[in-house]
């Protein structure tokens, strides 16, 4: 049957806002232990079982959780949406924020409690009762899969959907916009493949700036996070098209410890025979990330390494580790013993 073309194609909601088509949006999925602080009820469940955890639940149901790291990324795509709603009013193209959880559904009243609490723009849950969310997530075309639970976020990218794991919050979390979405990105692994990563594990960081010379006007394959950028500039060319671009709500980063002259070129180019770009790109050349993304103040930095993370949360940024490509077979270094002279300090 043709579909009627008068017909709305959106829903209205409570205070005249539409929700878009899933297909239609830019999904992005989180979990409710990193849009909420849920670390007292994650240990009861895990010394005293399901049962201790829903009768907790149940009995605190009217006591809102406190944001969790999450929580700004979140309240910046509504700050985003709010403006494309302003320049077009019968757009799809939204954030859409889909809040996932293995929690039983007995639990669900004190979620939507916190988030009218917060007033948080959250209309789409999946309370799966301990089930994999694999599913929900490819029903609901997610673009951007957030948790907390390592071995999900595994699954996800191994059905290629883009994900991180995100972690507790500093604890002096640096103060990030409320009016500019504001996204960094690790280079290999993350926005690229680990093709680059996996020439200097095998032979060293002589021929992996040669293999880069060399291949300068080859491409990188896409790595996980690609297509999150995609989406990102997709929004950022609407604004754009009302003359907007000194005024976007979005900027992305690209934040590598690549070098610009002797292995910047592939990266670039790599990015403008996508049809993308980002607003900064910083190449450390060895200098640790941490204290250039505390002056970015993102509200998510996506980074493969684990060493990486622990630096930029160590400063006070919300980071998210992407567990993806050779980095995750091999020892993680630690923050305090950056090794400049590493492959992490010299390509990513």
């Amino acid at each position: 049957m043709r579909r009627n073309d008068t017909a709305p194609t959106t829903r209205k909601v409570q205070g005249g806002i539409f929700l878009p088509k899933p297909q239609n949006a830019i999904t992005i999925a989180v979990s409710s232990r990193v849009l909420f602080n849920m670390d007292k009820e994650q240990q009861i469940y895990e010394q005293k079982g399901m049962e201790d955890y829903l009768k907790y639940q149940i009995e605190h149901e009217m006591e809102p959780f406190a944001p969790g790291p999450a929580f700004p990324f979140v309240k910046a795509l509504e700050a985003v949406n709010t403006r494309l709603r302003e320049l077009y009013p019968e757009s799809e193209e939204l954030f859409d924020v889909v809040l996932m959880t293995n929690s039983h559904a007995h639990a669900g009243l004190r979620l939507i409690n916190t988030i009218n609490h917060h007033q948080l723009f959250i209309e789409r849950f999946c309370m799966t009762g301990g089930n994999s969310p694999i599913g929900y997530l490819k029903a609901y075309h997610t673009n951007l899969y957030l948790s907390a639970d390592p071995m999900k976020v595994r699954e996800a990218l191994e059905e290629g959907i883009a994900a991180a794991t995100m972690f507790n919050p500093p604890e002096k979390r640096t103060e990030v916009s409320e009016t500019q979405l504001r996204v960094a990105f690790d280079g290999d692994a993350v926005l690229f493949s680990d093709e680059s990563e996996r020439i200097f594990k095998a032979h060293g960081l002589d021929k992996f700036f040669e293999h880069e010379k060399t291949h300068e006007n080859t491409l990188l394959d896409h790595g996980p996070l690609k297509g999150f950028l995609e989406s990102l500039g997709k929004l950022q060319k609407k604004f754009y098209a009302k003359d907007q671009r000194l005024d976007c709500p979005i900027r992305t980063y690209l934040v590598t410890a690549r070098s610009a002259a002797s292995s910047g070129t592939r990266a670039l180019k790599t990015l403008r025979s996508w049809g993308l770009e980002t607003d900064e790109a910083l190449f450390l050349a060895g200098a640790p990330k941490g204290p250039m993304l505390e002056k970015i103040r993102p509200h998510i930095f996506f980074d493969d390494q684990l060493f990486h993370v622990e630096g930029a949360s160590q400063l006070g940024t919300v980071a998210a580790h992407v567990p993806y490509g050779v980095a995750q077979k091999l020892p993680q270094q630690k923050p305090a013993k950056e090794n400049t002279k590493d492959f992490s300090a010299a390509t990513k």
